[in-house]
């Protein structure tokens, strides 16, 4: 099996590090990730200036480069260019671990969710993998990456489809199970601070809170609460289906 790797906190982080080093104990790794973190950079891509990668030193066994781009940068650049020196063809696309949750709404803003969107966009079976907060436990996250890597090989999955995974803080030992999830609702306050620059000029520092919220049982934030792993599986279906009967009826004409 050769599996691609990437995430959003950069080559050096080291989750990724940890998940690499793992997952090459029994595939073929590969990783091309950014070369400094690009956390909430969404699915931007780069269109108008050059992508380099450089190849970078994850131990044995592991070819890596790291790339001056975005997550999604990252997977097309590797499904598209950097993967093609391998014998093997890709698998499967990883993306993480992340040192953070993503969960809810955050997979609008996530370059972590992104990564793996991106692979899926692209025809591969693909993961993102989050850790919901301190203490990180990477190898936690990775061996719950195996125990789904495993069963991908049984049952693969659809087209146009990644699962977005969190699990919660502590060692696997102190985890209560995986649960299979919808994605919940997650909000925060946000806070823009005020400061002012040596040359006179207003900036801002965003910052904000998470506001709480009661999510029902069965949605990803409500997993976690239970310190249970959340497994999302993730679609591009965008239309409100249930709106497209109503918006029927709107009188609306070019005449």
């Amino acid at each position: 099996m050769h599996i691609l790797v990437s995430n959003d906190d950069g080559i050096h982080a080291q989750g990724i590090r940890v998940l690499a080093t793992y997952l090459a104990t029994f595939a073929q790794v590969t990783v091309v990730a950014p070369d400094r973190p690009q956390s909430a950079s969404s699915h931007g891509i780069t269109l108008h200036k050059p992508l380099y990668a450089e190849k970078a030193d994850l131990g044995e066994g592991i070819r890596a480069y790291q790339v001056n781009g975005t997550p999604a940068d990252c997977v097309k650049l590797g499904l598209g260019a950097l993967c093609h020196e391998s014998v093997e063809p890709v698998d499967l696309v990883l993306s993480g671990i992340n040192a953070g949750s993503n969960l809810g709404h955050d997979i609008v803003y996530s370059g972590t969710a992104a990564a793996a969107s991106e692979g899926a966009l692209l025809g591969f079976p693909a993961i993102a993998l989050s850790l919901t907060g301190e203490p990180f436990d990477f190898m936690a996250c990775a061996k719950v990456a195996r125990l789904l890597i495993d069963q991908f090989v049984l049952h693969g999955l659809p087209k146009d489809t990644y699962l977005n995974v969190n699990v919660p803080p502590g060692g696997y030992e102190e985890l209560t199970g995986i649960e299979i999830t919808r994605t919940g609702v997650r909000q925060y306050q946000n806070d823009y601070t005020k400061r002012v620059d040596p040359l006179g000029r207003s900036y801002y520092w965003q910052a904000g809170e998470i506001v709480k919220l009661n999510n029902e049982p069965g949605t990803d934030v409500y997993a976690v609460e239970q310190h249970r792993v959340s497994v999302t599986p993730v679609t591009f279906d965008f239309t409100n289906d249930r709106l497209l009967d109503t918006l029927g009826t709107w009188h609306l004409s070019l005449g």
